[in-house]
């Protein structure tokens, strides 16, 4: 048996007897032991999983497993630090919120606001966990979602739009076309906050320039034609962490084929 079967499996258990007895300990418990932490990479095929099985069994009961993603998401950082196996408690948590909200419209909207809300959180693990579920709701309620991660976008909130160009920045969503366009509208957004600020010190401004040199080739790979037209007005700023943001995203795109042909 692979090792994600395995997951499932024990998973399923824990599950089961969580519905039987409503004592989440032996789940929480299964994670942290699982979740490779201490360590540069967490247990993302673990992760996948529990999402999964969160989507599936909350058919059988949706208040005891939008409460037990819930009791997750708390696990604070002075409880579960950067690093700290704990600190999966929380990064799952968040993933499988959005896994709720994409298959239940009555969820929708508080996932959101829970994503919403986790998005500043000081870890980067779990900033991950954010955009991996609203990845989940982009999935399923595409539309709906970016509609929503538009209002996301308001002056100095760095983080929260940072978790918005992470979301948006995966290749399989971004095949379709209509969530690429709206990928790169978002952008536009993202970056015209950035051209109007002169908060450039703080870290959560840092660490949005660090996203967007990533995520904007993410979205010119998708719709080329229209991503570097994007690309070429930014230039004509010449503000100097927009062309930074260009320069990086130009070196990632000689990892994407058929950029790398082309000797970018």
């Amino acid at each position: 048996m692979s090792k994600k079967g395995s997951y499932k499996r024990d998973l399923v258990n824990l599950f089961d007897e969580f519905l039987k007895t409503e004592d989440e300990g032996k789940i929480f418990e299964f994670i942290i032991l699982n979740s490779n932490l201490p360590g540069p990479r967490g247990n993302l095929e673990l992760a996948a999983e529990f999402a999964e099985l969160v989507e599936e069994y909350f058919v059988k009961d949706s208040e005891r497993l939008w409460n037990l993603c819930l009791k997750l998401m708390r696990f604070s950082s002075d409880e579960a630090p950067v690093n700290n196996p704990k600190e999966f408690l929380a990064f799952c948590g968040a993933f499988a919120i959005g896994a709720i909200g994409s298959v239940s419209s009555d969820f929708f909207e508080d996932a959101l606001f829970r994503l919403r809300e986790l998005s500043n959180d000081p870890r980067w693990r779990v900033r991950e966990g954010v955009a991996m579920g609203l990845q989940k709701l982009i999935e399923r309620q595409s539309q709906k979602t970016l509609k929503e991660l538009d209002g996301w976008i308001a002056k100095d909130n760095w983080l929260t739009m940072r978790a918005v160009v992470a979301g948006v920045a995966e290749p399989a969503l971004l095949r379709n076309e209509q969530n690429a366009r709206w990928a790169l509208e978002l952008h536009k957004k993202i970056f015209a906050q950035v051209l109007a600020t002169k908060d450039r010190k703080s870290e959560g401004f840092k660490k949005l320039k660090h996203a967007l040199g990533y995520s904007i080739s993410v979205v010119i790979y998708a719709i080329p034609k229209e991503g570097f037209g994007y690309v070429y007005q930014l230039i004509d700023s010449q503000d100097s962490d927009i062309l930074w943001i260009i320069n990086s995203t130009m070196l990632n795109l000689r990892l994407f084929p058929p950029f790398s042909a082309l000797g970018f």
